[in-house]
């Protein structure tokens, strides 16, 4: 079989994958705008405060909130499991795994809302609630995107670090295999790369596209599928692994995702791609497959249509596998169940 055929054949699987999964991993009925109207109704603006002030401060938190919220979401549901510390002898959870630990941000922020709104309505509000407000408002701030988010999830009890791999994508992903992890949520290719949008904030450490700098394979010294000048410069800010300081403690460092409009939420990124200026392979495999580079054009010819189907999409997120009515609980404080 030709590797035309192959591409082809792996394309229609991956479509009918996604056509056929269950949209049932969501919940969007349980869920209502304007769920704390009655119980709590400064919840919301009580998050927008605490985000806004710590996003003016420092323009990186918003990034961390998305994709703290993302990586919620993707293992177990949108459940705060993700903001669980792990209990001294147990495994570690979510928060504590190498895969978040240190790179996921603005832990902070979410425990300054918490702690604002449980003193005007105590045990009323959800963790998970206060950080899928915290990505909308961080996605508003930095973005102009803005967006209504249905709320009444519950917090989850459990937290474990080993099931991240198997929910999270891998930033090693070719577009198939992007497809594929998103499809098992019940998310269409089209919302997938439109959520990696969010790439276009925020900062990645080296460790996580080195690879496609130095000794990439016989034939080529770096990815050659990213632009020779942009591999350049990323090597004088990346050393070759395994960087260490003069202690001889490995050195991780962080770049900017997309150095275009690095704290601008936009549809820059997409134009980033089609330069062969992706950062991790999972980004740039979206503009070198038949599957998804279509989809990388029209985002980045118009960032209007791409920011109303980046809220549409970050709704859908927020509404995986959560907890509603008697399930979970309402947690007093994020970092440990009741």
């Amino acid at each position: 079989m030709s590797y035309a055929k192959m591409d082809s054949c792996m394309i229609m699987c991956i479509l009918i994958l996604v056509s056929t999964m269950p949209l049932g991993t969501s919940a969007n009925a349980k869920l209502k705008v304007g769920f704390y109207k009655s119980t709590c109704p400064s919840a919301e603006s009580i998050v927008r405060k605490a985000v806004n002030k710590a996003v003016s401060c420092n323009p990186g938190i918003a990034a961390g909130l998305i994709r703290m919220h993302f990586h919620d979401c993707f293992v177990r549901g949108c459940d705060a499991s993700v903001l669980l510390e792990t209990i001294p002898g147990n495994p570690p959870s979510e928060r504590d795994d190498h895969v978040n630990n240190p790179s996921l941000r603005g832990f902070e922020v979410i425990d300054e809302a918490k702690a604002q709104i449980e003193a005007v309505c105590p045990n009323t509000v959800s963790c998970a609630d206060i950080l899928t407000f915290a990505a909308r408002d961080s996605t508003s701030k930095v973005g102009g995107i803005n967006y209504a988010v249905p709320a009444g999830r519950r917090d989850g009890r459990v937290s474990l670090g080993d099931e991240i791999a198997e929910n999270l994508p891998s930033p090693t992903f070719n577009a198939e295999q992007l497809a594929a992890r998103f499809a098992r949520k019940g998310i269409s290719v089209d919302e997938m790369v439109t959520l990696v949008g969010a790439h276009s904030i925020g900062v990645s450490h080296c460790s996580s596209f080195s690879n496609r700098l130095y000794a990439f394979n016989a034939t080529h010294p770096h990815d050659p599928s990213m632009d020779r000048r942009f591999a350049n410069f990323l090597k004088n800010k990346c050393p070759p692994p395994p960087p260490t300081d003069g202690l001889g403690c490995t050195r991780d460092p962080t770049v900017a995702q997309e150095f275009v409009t690095p704290n601008r939420l936009d549809n820059k990124y997409y134009r980033e791609l089609r330069n062969r200026r992706g950062l991790l392979t999972s980004d740039q495999a979206l503009m070198d497959s038949r599957l998804t580079s279509k989809m990388v054009l029209d985002n980045e010819r118009n960032g209007a249509m791409w920011g109303t189907k980046f809220a549409k999409a970050m709704v859908h997120v927020g509404s995986l596998d959560v907890l509603t009515g008697s399930q979970g609980e309402i947690r007093k404080h994020c970092s440990f169940v009741n």
